[in-house]
């Protein structure tokens, strides 16, 4: 975007120059503005008038995104983007031929019924080329390394023996079930990213231009900054509003980081912990609904149910995970003697909201249409936006203007463009899955695996999707491990959204894991601290969210499923073993815990956690006798909480 504006001010004077002068540093970006401008109004157009059919839509869309790739990204890490390179745009023609084909012969191809043509081969082998190069150029190898190694397995069947071992498929057949089929590339990832992800992504894109990121980060500075702890607690409730507004950790981490690591160390933070809790406010920002990550689409997409009951199934699950951040949070700042910001630096609430609150209505007709209404996510989605238009003439800082819309979608094709090409990449796995047969090869070897033990089955899925979140994108990191996974859980009795939301849930927190913690490293630079040391500590201080998952796994109730009473209780005794499990882990509730209480309180967590009355009884005892026992020798039980009540 910086180049797109500095190119703009360039003197007329220089026009017609040739090699590498001004005129060709200006069709690059040029060609981005009108590729990015395609690519808006052609999904608003689809969202709001008329959709093209599912082969076309996805079509269209990838061809785009592709387009965008080979403008935006270098060939090679130390290549700059002030223009494009004469390959690039090869690649941006080659790209454009291989979607418009399909375009111009769709009815032809649809009559052959499969039947694939020389041509259809070259052009559908070319498409497979362009988008491993794309997907390398974005996300890195490791995604390219999946996509190939399933690609080669359709041809080695043969040599392989065992459970794996299959007959083995020609190069044309191969082409033809990726590029002539909904079952390779045109998948349902690649669809749910053609229809509506661009829109949300386009919409949270848009309010940030607006200056909605700046409202909540003062809305949080209001709610929460004069407590324990506050610059902590703001980081934690910013952190997870904007997560789940752009549905990446690494952004969040450097957008709302930016400001609230350096007021934490201010605040007397250390460095490590600091980038620890922006790192996992950010990361379980993908889990708190209402719009969540990408990844949250497709598990609606693959079980065919509508994604308001991914929301509701989400709730519990993500307010446990950042009440023992809170807690954790709030502990540590206990333990080091750390207080609020003083009121008088602090905004007003009553002031932010009366400047901003027009903000939060674009997410309350969202809301309102997917929940209430029962309307498409493409649909609603389309409210939000025109919504969120209508609401930028409330004020003339905020009012939209072709310089905001061009920026917005600029950033939003930009910002797409990872997640449809895990998608567009993660369709040559399936389409290789559904070829071959591997699916249910690979999940009757999970099972074998675990020997049928419904605990290990879930572990070996954990360490599998955190070790693809490491390298992956977490849409491709779910949509890779849950196609080969989940089908396995579900056969040993978990709920199928249950089973998918355990695979979602671990390819997010893979952005906190070391080795690979991509929202450590993130906060690292920011903290000025040790990746490493960061990574550590978010695990430690979003600990529920490694435990959750087999919970709810084994216990529907904590997603929502179940008679109210049971879901109350279940979440009621889940938030106390949280509260326990942050206290054992920082050492400190109200004063400092000696040994025996931190075992106290980390096993009765667990034992309350677990979503069964004679478990609960045993884990709240537990935790009551450590809890009784550190307010007895503190001097003065109980009023560190009594003072966060009052205030």
């Amino acid at each position: 975007m910086a180049f797109l504006k500095g190119e703009s001010k360039m003197n007329s004077d220089n026009v017609g120059k040739t090699n590498d002068g001004p005129s060709k540093k200006r069709l690059t970006p040029a060609l981005i503005l009108i590729t990015a401008m395609s690519l808006t109004l052609f999904h608003l157009y689809t969202a709001g008038v008329s959709m093209f059919g599912a082969w076309i839509q996805r079509d269209v869309h990838l061809t785009l995104i592709l387009v965008i790739v080979f403008l935006i990204f270098p060939m090679t890490r130390k290549g700059t983007k002030e223009k494009a390179s004469v390959i690039d745009y090869c690649l941006v023609l080659l790209a454009l031929a291989s979607g418009s084909y399909i375009v111009l012969f769709y009815q032809q191809i649809v009559l052959r019924a499969g039947a694939a043509t020389t041509m259809d081969l070259v052009f559908g082998g070319i498409l497979i080329l362009l988008i491993l190069e794309a997907t390398r150029r974005a996300t890195g190898w490791v995604l390219v390394g999946i996509a190939g190694v399933f690609l080669l397995y359709n041809f080695i069947g043969p040599y392989i023996p065992g459970l794996l071992g299959h007959k083995g498929y020609s190069l044309g057949r191969v082409i033809s079930q990726m590029y002539l089929t909904t079952e390779g590339i045109f998948g349902v990832p690649l669809g749910v990213s053609a229809s509506y992800i661009f829109l949300f992504i386009f919409l949270t894109s848009m309010l940030e231009r607006l200056g909605m990121g700046q409202f909540l980060l003062q809305l949080a500075m209001a709610l929460m900054g004069r407590y324990t702890g506050g610059p902590a607690k703001v980081a934690v409730m910013a952190s997870g509003f904007m997560g789940s507004l752009n549905g990446s950790a690494v952004a969040n981490v450097v957008g709302t980081g930016t400001f609230t690591i350096p007021l934490m160390k201010n605040n007397g933070y250390r460095p490590h912990f600091a980038g620890a809790v922006e790192s996992c406010a950010s990361s379980g920002g993908q889990l708190m609904p209402p719009i969540m990550g990408a990844a949250a689409f497709i598990i609606a997409e693959f079980l065919g149910i509508p994604y308001i009951q991914v929301v509701v199934a989400a709730i519990i699950p993500a307010a446990l995970y950042y009440l023992c951040v809170l807690f954790g949070v709030h502990f540590e700042a206990s333990r080091l003697g750390l207080v609020g910001l003083p009121k008088a630096e602090l905004p007003s609430a009553r002031a932010v909201l009366k400047d901003g609150w027009y903000f939060l209505l674009p997410l309350f007709v969202l809301v309102f249409f997917l929940a209430v209404l029962q309307y498409t996510p493409i649909r609603s989605g389309f409210y939000a936006i025109i919504s969120m238009f209508i609401i930028s003439f409330v004020s003339k800082d905020s009012r939209i203007n072709f310089e905001r819309f061009k920026d917005g979608a600029i950033v939003a094709s930009r910002n797409t463009v990872t997640v449809a090409l895990a998608c567009a990449a993660a369709g040559l796995v399936i389409g290789s899955i559904n070829l071959t047969g591997a699916g249910l090869k690979i999940s009757a070897a999970i099972v074998a695996a675990s020997g049928g033990v419904l605990w290990l089955a879930l572990l070996l899925t954990a360490l599998v999707a955190l070790l693809m979140g490491m390298g992956l994108p977490t849409t491709a990191a779910y949509i890779v491990t849950g196609t080969m996974a989940a089908p396995a859980l579900i056969n040993m009795g978990v709920l199928p959204l249950a089973a998918h939301l355990f695979v979602f849930y671990f390819a997010i927190i893979s952005a906190i894991t070391p080795p690979v913690a991509l929202a450590a490293y993130a906060a690292s630079g920011i903290a000025k601290e040790d990746p490493m040391k960061i990574g550590i500590t978010s695990c430690k201080l979003g600990l529920a969210a490694f435990i959750v998952p087999f919970l709810f796994a084994v216990e529907p109730a904590l997603i929502g499923v179940g008679d109210g009473m049971h879901i109350a209780w279940a979440f009621t005794t889940a938030a106390i073993g949280v509260m326990a499990l942050a206290g054992g882990n920082i050492g400190y509730v109200i004063t400092k815990a000696v040994w025996w209480e931190r075992l106290l309180l980390i096993g009765g967590a667990l034992l309350s956690l677990h979503p069964q009355f004679y478990t609960d009884i045993a884990g709240l005892t537990m935790i009551a006798v450590a809890l009784v026992a550190n307010f007895t020798r503190g001097k003065k039980p109980g009023a560190a909480i009594l003072s966060e009540v009052k205030a």
